[in-house]
């Protein structure tokens, strides 16, 4: 997700442009479009006033996990917005960067050299700058956040993904691994209440899954996250949800790093590649149907495949959907852990 502040933009003519299409869709009367159109501006005005501005920068959390592991460190990049940079927490072992890079150096028994180069508010156009910044460090691995903040601010989805798919291009290009957390489902915030709620949820995995098609084709490994912290934030918003009740919370980042983490080692070749074991939720079918299916099952990877020597078929490019098990990282990591030794690189 991104800036709290960015909720705010359902315009009135936006807000009334869909409500119209909504009310054409189901044979409602005129009336009723102007009546929802308004609902939806109220709405939005509810959720401006509910929703706290950002206050205060993500802790950093760049540096070198596992420090006194052998070997030469694994580079990892972070990109993306606030839920890529861990806006909501205060600690720097909270955030997803640290826990992502003390995940992977446990699992690797290596150092992990993290540097954060995502930004509070930032859209999939953002990404340019981030990316020509990453590349600076050489890295091994890319991880990608991105996507809440188009939603909220009605980006066209076109463009939010070619400026998606321009970035794993150009990482890939310079021989990085790349892992993309698509568009978390923003109709699990409680502030935000039906029918904007349904849009949003609508938007969001409308978004997920152009977003999935755009980075398996560019060559990149995609992790739906939609509403896997859904179930959870609805029985137990205090605990799941930072402060301001849209971001997570220190608990939220760690359910959603534990289903990149597995991902994230596949990519870097780590973990053994085993074959499907749950029909109709797992195996090989077009991109397309696979970047759907992953929007609506929470923690489903999509990545390349071949199916008969071919990357195409019919349908398009075929794609692998896997349901990894997730690997447990830890809000808060005990005390001489990688993330508490980690050596900041310029900061506090």
């Amino acid at each position: 997700m991104g800036d709290a502040g960015s909720v705010a933009p359902v315009r009135r003519q936006r807000a009334r442009q869909i409500a119209r299409l909504a009310a054409i869709g189901t044979g409602a009367t005129v009336a009723a479009t102007a009546a929802t159109g308004g609902v939806l501006l109220g709405q939005a005005r509810q959720a401006r006033r509910t929703i706290p501005m950002a206050q205060a920068p993500p802790p950093r959390c760049d540096g070198v996990y596992g420090a006194r592991l052998p070997g030469p460190p694994i580079t990892m990049v972070i990109l993306g917005d606030s839920s890529a940079a861990g806006y909501g927490v205060h600690r720097r072992r909270e955030t997803p960067g640290s826990l992502l890079a003390t995940g992977l150096s446990r699992r690797l028994h290596r150092p992990v050299r993290l540097h954060r180069f995502a930004v509070v508010g930032a859209l999939s156009s953002g990404l340019k700058p981030q990316v020509e910044s990453a590349l600076e460090v050489e890295p091994d691995v890319a991880v990608i956040l991105v996507g809440g903040n188009d939603v909220t601010n009605r980006s066209p989805f076109s463009v939010a993904v070619r400026y998606l798919v321009d970035a794993v291009r150009t990482l890939r290009a310079a021989g990085c691994e790349v892992v993309v957390g698509t568009c978390p489902d923003l109709g699990t915030i409680r502030p935000i209440q039906p029918p904007l709620r349904w849009l949003a949820r609508r938007w969001s995995r409308q978004l997920a899954a152009a977003q999935t098609v755009g980075v398996v084709e560019a060559g990149g490994r995609a992790v739906s996250l939609g509403d896997m912290l859904g179930p959870r934030f609805a029985a137990e918003p205090g605990r799941m949800f930072a402060w301001d009740r849209f971001h997570p919370s220190a608990e939220g980042y760690a359910i959603a790093a534990a289903a990149l983490l597995p991902t994230v080692l596949s990519a870097l070749g780590a973990v053994p590649e085993r074959r499907p074991v749950l029909p109709g939720v797992e195996g090989v079918r077009s991109l397309p149907e696979a970047a759907h299916q992953a929007a609506r099952h929470a923690g489903t990877e999509v990545s390349g495949a071949q199916l008969r020597g071919r990357d195409r078929g019919p349908g398009g490019r075929w794609a692998q959907l896997r349901r990894r098990a997730f690997f447990g990282v830890g809000a808060v990591p005990p005390t001489g852990s990688a993330a508490d030794s980690a050596t900041l690189e310029g900061t506090s």
